[in-house]
Formats: C-alpha cells, sequence, structure tokens
C-alpha cells in the first residue's frame, strides 16, 4: 500500500482517540497500531499516546500490533502475518520502532534507535551518546551529557527524534534550540556560559568598534577585575561599555567581577617662580666709588 508521510486525523471508537490515517502519523510513516500496554489503546505511536493520555507509554513494553490494511491484531512483528503488508522499512524489535528507512540502527549503549548510517557514528563511553565520527578525540567529553534535558526548551535529549547540538564546552541542545540561539544573537551556552561556536571574526569586530569608540576623558584611564566565560581567565582590564577583552584569550564573552578602579592621573609640577625669578634676573647692579 502506498505510505505517506503526514496524513490527516480521523476518529475511530476502536482507538484511543483521534488517530491519524493508516499511513501513519507526523511522527513516524508506518501502517500498523501500537497497543498500549499501559492502557490496552491503539495508537500509531507512543507520542501519539502520549499526547492523548495523562501517562506515558512504554516503548519497549509492546507487544501486540493491529495492522492498519486488514486491522489484524498480532504479535509485534516487521510484516503483518495475514495480508503480508509491511509495517515499516525500518523496524526493531526492541524499541518496536516501525518507520521508513533513514539508514536507522540500535545502538545496545545508548538503549535505543539512532539514525544514521551506523558508520557514520560512534558511542562514546563517557558522554553515554552516540557521536559523528567526526568528533572522535575531537570533543570534551561530559559524563552522561545526554540524560539531561535541553536547557533551553527543557525536553528530553536522550529519547528526542530531534538532532543534538554539541557545544564547544561539551553540553548539549536540541538543534532546533540552538538554531534559535543564534537567529536571536544569543551566543552563549545556557548552562556554562561558555562561548556556543568560533566567536573569534566578531571579536575582531570588537575590536575595531572600540578602536573607534574612545572612552570619555574620566574614564579612559579606568580598570576593571573581569572573569572569562572561554578560559576562565580572572583579569585585570581597561573598562569600555562596548565589552571587556580577556588578556589571555582575547574573547570579550566576559564579566565583571567587581566596581570600576580609577587610576590616579598624574599631576603636572608647578613651575617654581622663585627659582625662575633668580634664574632669568639680571643681578642687581651696586656704583662703586671711583
Amino acid at each position: 500500500m502506498p505510505v505517506a508521510s503526514h496524513c490527516t486525523a480521523k476518529k475511530s471508537p476502536n482507538f484511543g482517540g483521534e488517530m491519524a490515517s493508516p499511513a501513519g502519523c507526523e511522527h513516524y510513516v508506518r501502517s500498523c497500531l501500537l497497543k498500549a500496554p499501559c492502557c490496552g489503546k491503539l495508537y500509531v505511536c507512543r507520542l501519539c499516546h502520549d499526547a492523548e493520555e495523562n501517562h506515558q507509554m512504554d516503548r519497549f513494553q509492546v507487544r501486540e500490533v493491529q495492522c492498519s490494511d486488514c486491522h489484524t491484531l498480532q504479535q509485534a512483528q516487521q510484516t503483518c502475518q495475514q495480508c503480508h503488508v509491511q509495517f515499516g522499512e525500518y523496524y526493531c524489535d526492541i524499541c518496536h520502532l516501525f518507520d521508513k528507512d533513514k539508514k536507522q540502527y540500535h545502538c545496545q549503549l545508548c538503549g535505543i534507535c539512532r539514525i544514521g548510517p551506523r558508520e557514520k557514528y560512534f558511542h562514546c563511553g563517557k558522554c553515554n551518546l552516540c557521536l559523528a565520527t567526526s568528533l572522535r578525540g575531537n570533543h570534551k567529553c561530559v559524563e552522561n551529557v545526554s540524560r539531561q534535558n535541553c536547557p533551553v526548551c527543557m525536553e528530553d535529549i536522550h529519547t528526542s527524534r530531534v538532532r543534538a547540538q554539541v557545544l564547544p564546552c561539551g553540553h548539549l541542545l536540541h538543534k532546533t534550540c540552538f538554531d534559535d540561539m543564534i537567529r536571536t544573537g544569543a551566543y552563549r551556552c545556557p548552562l556554562c556560559m561558555h562561548s556556543a561556536w568560533n566567536m573569534e571574526d566578531h571579536w575582531e569586530q570588537m575590536d575595531k568598534e572600540i578602536a573607534q569608540s574612545p572612552m570619555p576623558t574620566e574614564y579612559q584611564d579606568a580598570t576593571v577585575k573581569i572573569i572569562c566565560n572561554d578560559c576562565q581567565a580572572h583579569c585585570m582590564v581597561p573598562f569600555h561599555v562596548l565589552g571587556m577583552k580577556c588578556s589571555s584569550c582575547g574573547s570579550y564573552n566576559t564579566a565583571q567581577d567587581g566596581g570600576l578602579i580609577q587610576q590616579p592621573r598624574q599631576q603636572q609640577p608647578e613651575p617654581d617662580t622663585e627659582t625662575e625669578g633668580e634664574t632669568d634676573t639680571e643681578p642687581e647692579q651696586h656704583d662703586h666709588p671711583e
């Protein structure tokens, strides 16, 4: 039967609520319904179930599916035992995931299916997450980093269908949340405040803007203590309203640590009028008797 990537919802007395057509749902392309082990209702996927019910479906406990073509209820498997329609191009008998072929693979260490292909990813034991092979030995490990919620949307990262963005600091965001940060001009990791991408070009632009915007005379000698969010250095640097540059790594991703420190301006010595008089005046002449 033809399979569509999106479909309209319809009501059925045999299903758990507003259900998608037999071609699948907005989340997955499949030709079967899952029988929820928790409530016994039929849903296209766990996400559809969770959106309708006040509890969550455990995908690993699913034992039965119903064919969307002939409506035969049967043991979870890739092909209908009655009409032999394929429920999904990809099927995992652990996650009970049916979907179109996206080069998925089941990672035993992650415990769930990932979008592949498998050869382009490796499992980092410390991060406890599958990462692109380009990051092997080239990323900062954060233990069990994917077991935390996305710090932007506060939703799960490890089991999310949205791929994750690995920041230079090692923390993770949903890629969609990361893209939103870029659009709004936010460049710091929400967790540690480290720069979320290479900012060298931006720092160079700030150098030019600061050079073209001298501070008023009363602030030109002012300095301030700063903490750098990128290299963690503590520095004493010139104060400027546009930004304070870390003297260690050159980053403007810094935070002020205390108030301004005004340097006393050097006083020019006043001229010694008495000395100048003695120097510049001819000695008094006295008449001598002839």
